[in-house]
């Protein structure tokens, strides 16, 4: 079966982005209409009196129910809000139950066979219940031809702003099949996001790599970034939608712009100059192979301090073993890794890595393997996806010599028992932090978010709180997450941007120069600093440079000192006193704090007195002015 492309004569470009493109020539695979004839014979006239057996007419297009299922990582989930987006544009009903949908989305993974078998389990069902099935994502872009794939329409990772034709031909019984392309999709398709609070922002597609292993550059094919201007605008309207996270998403965040004349810092200050100075919209970083960072490092750690940034990052090493590493085609060693952690670590206070490891890569020796556990050993990463070698077809390394399935598993046995032996948030009680509220816990109970460093509070309070931000104190903590009590909500206040106006970053908020004068928060009893000190890389709280800025020039203006000061002091007698907690964490700061207190109180009744002496000078003056006219009269 070939590739449709291009159906209409003359369309040049084609449809503007989210549009449909009318499919006139299809014809691939109908369906023939197997109704029996009309029981009274006459086939070709119309009945007057319908009768109730006779099937119902076809559904009006549009209207039909659209169940989507999506396999992989976020960019793959970021294609499913996109596919989404648009089908509930043109009408389209979205449905999370698969039984009363008339037509089964499926996106699929190719990176693991377990995702791909899961793909196919799905695919089997869906036939079986008779349902007309659309399969998009790496595998049918990868492996076109796999006999899952017979019957079924196909759309590439590419053509995803086409989802609406293929979806409107295949409820019509024909067999589509949409994949090449030399363009990347629109970034401002409509888009139904699985969390309102979270843009999962795709800036590039493919890689510069060629490892051994990996199914999806197959399908992702080769490096293809977004413009630094289309990625700012998209961030701009996100802002402007409410949402709270933007994720960055990218098969290698690391080697975005290579083939643009670009870079990730660039990007990443560019994108930073826009977010909201009262840090309600906060930007993760995504995934990065070390290779493409690590003559960047410097930059990237000033941006993670930001701020507006979360202080975590995931940087896959695969094996600890340089061997491993050369037969995988990784383009780096394990100590180019170790620099990339040492230096991120040491520049960004609070910072967070996660790391992933395959375990049974082939050729893998037992002091290969060794080599893995001494370095997750060494590190303690608090986050760690571990993976069995899984062959994928095509690949070079499916054509290697295979370690025994036993050993592979042992090992990822193993190496699991070490990892979840690590205890990475013990020592965070009593710990006072800023949390960022984006989600619903799985039990139902609790809402889900996230420090700075990323690490996940679970937190007992009202779904309103969803897209807030708090300050948390934190009261016990487990393997994977931390239990925080909400002590107060933080007030957002948005800037209200015209045209090409970015927002002000030295403009003072209430409550954020508390709250971001320092970029991690630490134990109230163990401060490693104050508001003064803090600044130097030696020490692990930093004040911002532009937050020092800010903090010298409110000071030079009196009269906005004294009202902030006044305002503050109001403030502190109607709600609970918490802000002068936060990143500051010593018994001595709190003692400086309780002196401030006492100070603004009597500067309060300073104001009072000089006002009341102003008057009764006033009133002098009158009086003794009056005196003298009667005496002269």
């Amino acid at each position: 079966m070939e590739d449709i492309e291009d159906l209409l004569v003359g369309s040049g470009g084609g449809a503007p982005p989210g549009f449909r493109l009318p499919i006139t020539a299809v014809g691939l695979n109908p369906k023939k209409n197997k109704n029996k004839p009309n029981p009274s014979g006459n086939s070709n006239k119309l009945s007057q009196i319908q009768d109730p057996r006779a099937p119902l007419p076809p559904k009006i297009p549009g209207t039909q129910t659209i169940y989507i299922k999506t396999f992989g990582c976020s960019h793959n989930q970021s294609d499913s809000e996109y596919m989404a987006g648009q089908l509930s544009a043109f009408g389209y009903p979205l449905s999370d139950n698969p039984e009363e949908a008339d037509l089964w989305l499926i996106n699929t993974c190719t990176v693991k066979s377990p995702s791909q078998s899961a793909m196919d389990t799905l695919i089997a069902k869906g036939k079986g219940a008779k349902k007309p099935l659309v399969v998009a994502g790496c595998v049918p872009q990868g492996s076109r031809d796999i006999k899952e794939l017979e019957g079924v329409s196909i759309v590439g990772v590419q053509q995803i702003d086409r989802v609406v034709e293929i979806v409107e031909e295949t409820l019509k019984g024909h067999e589509v099949r949409l994949l090449s392309r030399k363009t990347l999709p629109a970034l401002d398709l409509p888009k139904v996001r699985k969390n309102k609070f979270v843009e999962i922002l795709p800036i590039n597609v493919g890689c510069l790599g060629a490892c051994t292993y990996c199914k999806t550059k197959h399908a992702r094919g080769h490096l293809g970034s977004y413009t630094v201007d289309g990625l700012v605008g998209r961030v701009k309207s996100v802002i402007a939608d409410g949402v709270k996270e933007i994720w960055l998403s990218s098969e290698d965040t690391g080697a975005y712009g290579r083939d643009i004349g670009a870079n990730l810092p660039i990007l990443l200050n560019a994108i930073v100059a826009e977010l909201p100075s009262d840090a309600s919209t906060m930007l993760r970083i995504g995934m990065t192979n070390p290779p493409f960072i690590l003559e960047h490092l410097k930059e990237i750690a000033e941006v993670l301090r930001h701020p507006c940034v979360y202080s975590f990052l995931h940087v896959p090493v695969q094996s600890g073993s340089d061997a491993v590493l050369t037969a995988m085609n990784r383009e780096y060693t394990v100590s180019e890794f170790k620099t990339v952690v040492d230096i991120l670590t040491e520049l960004v206070p609070g910072m967070q890595i996660a790391t992933d490891i395959i375990c049974g890569f082939p050729g893998e020796t037992d002091e290969d393997f060794t080599q893995t556990l001494s370095l997750i050993k060494l590190y303690k990463f608090p986050q760690v996806h571990i993976s069995q070698f899984y062959p994928r077809p095509g690949t070079p390394a499916a054509r290697m010599k295979k370690v025994p399935s036993t050993v592979v598993k042992r090992r990822s046995r193993d190496l699991t028992s070490v990892f979840e032996a690590f205890t990475p948030y013990v020592g965070m009680e009593g710990w006072v932090e800023r949390i960022w509220i984006t989600e619903v816990a799985t039990d139902g109970i609790h809402l889900v978010g996230h420090t700075k460093g990323y690490v996940q509070v679970l937190v007992a309070a009202p779904e309103s709180m969803l897209g807030t931000s708090a300050i948390v104190k934190i009261t016990s903590v487990g393997r994977w997450s931390v239990f925080g009590e909400v002590i107060e909500t933080i007030p957002h206040i948005n800037d209200t941007v015209s045209g090409n106006e970015r927002p002000k970053q030295e403009k003072n908020f209430s409550g954020l120069n508390h709250y971001e004068t320092s970029a991690c928060s630490t134990k109230l009893e163990n401060c490693c600093c104050g508001p003064e000190s803090c600044g130097g890389q030696s020490e692990k709280c930093a004040v911002t440079k532009n937050d020092v800025q800010l903090e010298d020039r409110n000071s030079r203006n009196l009269i906005g000192w004294l009202l902030r000061k006044r305002k503050n002091h109001v403030e502190k007698h109607v709600e609970k006193p918490v802000e002068n907690e936060i990143g500051l964490g010593s018994q001595k700061k709190q003692e400086q704090t309780q002196g401030s207190l006492g100070e603004w109180g009597v500067v309060d009744r300073a104001l009072l007195g000089g006002m009341l002496v102003s008057f009764l000078t006033i009133v002098t003056l009158l009086l003794h002015l009056g005196f003298r006219i009667l005496s002269s009269n």
